[in-house]
């Protein structure tokens, strides 16, 4: 196989990552462009599920993983105060995948380690401090421009890969609508040491009330005892500087679990939820991957499962199509297979889970919950309901568009 010139990818986050490290298992040469001066840190992102956890292990990125991350094999409904409603136990899949439990770790741990594992193989020019701000196509390859401290550059590429963010200058380049709407609420983030698990609280929990639904969920942080992270929705007509007040978070973790003395928060923050696809994942010798094709909300922890299954996707038929095993329209393909999978499982789970969460009608609610007390009560509508918000239903559906 002889590849004149390397692929270009936008961005170094888990999906940006990912697609770099796909790319060079098939020796195809890369550069990678960063826009910020190092690996960020978000402290959103942090679940990954079972086909997840299969894909990034060939990359030798799972093994790694499971020395800092959780695992955790149960998952929970409750609602306000706190009561439990359902608990699914993925242990239920083992049969299906080797790995039967989400895996708990945050975005900021995972990049480093796909960081590391790409350096130590070779043959990736990264340039961190390396905004792209253009591009051009030509009929056999494009050209990329970036700006940063550096100065301005220019690189010549086979192809370019847009995972440069939710608000990739790559996708609004290409002049490609990105499809859907804003959630009218803000949400806000904060991270506690607090043990909830002591109150029964699982390590994954989706909180339902009309006021304030949100999700509950536990990592790793630097070691033990890890740290507790709580998402709820706020009016958006606030600051920051009063969503975030002493006050005003306390208040809202002592409406989950009412204690003596006040929690030790160590993170907090707000940000937008989206739900948008780009009407396309492709023009011509560019591909969009991860949040810069798709956003959603995080009811669910699809969003960086999906960036990662993307980049797979994409990759392996890259690398087919660039070593003439097929023609160009296995790209079309990446990007039929990967929106079908975005609008008709990730799209539709997460916005049916928060319009679950937050149903404000107190019979349609009670409704909503019995129906998921009745799937968690039986074992073959349990497995079935796990085999879907795990996303391995998703995926194999995805993978039968043609």
């Amino acid at each position: 196989m002889t590849i004149p010139k390397p692929v270009v990818i936008a961005g170094a986050g888990p999906t940006g990552l990912m697609c770099a490290l796909a790319l060079r298992a098939q020796d195809i040469p890369v550069v990678l462009l960063e826009a910020e001066e190092g690996l960020t840190r978000d402290l959103r992102a942090g679940s990954f599920h079972p086909p997840t956890l299969e894909m990034m292990a060939s990359y030798g990125i799972t093994d790694r993983m499971h020395e800092h991350g959780i695992r955790v094999r149960h998952w929970q409904i409750r609602n306000r105060p706190g009561d439990l409603v359902a608990e699914f136990d993925l242990d239920l899949l083992r049969d299906v995948t080797p790995y039967p439990y989400r895996l708990h770790l945050e975005q900021h741990r995972l990049t480093p380690i796909q960081l590391d594992l790409l350096q130590r193989q070779g043959g990736t020019e990264i340039h961190f401090g390396h905004a792209v701000n253009g591009f051009t196509q030509h009929a056999d390859g494009v050209t990329v421009t970036t700006s940063g401290p550096s100065g301005d550059r220019r690189f010549e590429g086979s192809w370019l890969i847009g995972a440069d963010g939710g608000r990739s200058i790559v996708r609004k380049e290409l002049g490609i609508e990105f499809e859907g709407f804003t959630w009218p609420e803000l949400f806000v983030v904060v991270s506690t040491p607090y043990d909830f698990g002591q109150h029964g609280f699982a390590y994954n929990c989706y909180i339902a009330d009309p006021v304030e639904f949100g999700a509950l969920f536990k990592v790793p942080d630097a070691g033990p005892p890890g740290l507790w992270r709580l998402a709820y929705p706020v009016n958006p007509d606030e600051s920051d500087e009063v969503l975030l007040s002493p006050e005003r978070v306390e208040a809202a973790l002592q409406r989950l679990v009412p204690k003596h003395g006040t929690y030790d928060i160590l993170y907090k923050s707000t940000y937008r939820v989206h739900q948008r696809v780009a009407a396309s994942f492709r023009a011509g010798r560019v591909l969009l991957a991860g949040d810069a094709a798709h956003l959603n909300n995080p009811l669910g922890g699809f969003g960086l499962n999906s960036g990662i299954h993307d980049a797979v996707n994409l990759c392996d038929k890259l690398g087919s199509y660039l070593r003439g095993e097929g023609g160009e329209n296995l790209l079309d393909l990446y990007s039929r297979q990967r929106r079908f999978a975005t609008i008709e499982q990730v799209q539709a789970m997460s916005i049916r889970n928060k319009r679950m969460m937050e149903e404000r009608d107190p019979a349609i609610q009670r409704q909503h919950l019995e129906e998921m007390i009745a799937v968690a009560a039986d074992p073959a509508k349990a497995r079935a309901h796990l085999l879907n918000t795990s996303m391995i239903l998703g995926l194999r559906r995805a993978n039968e568009v043609t």
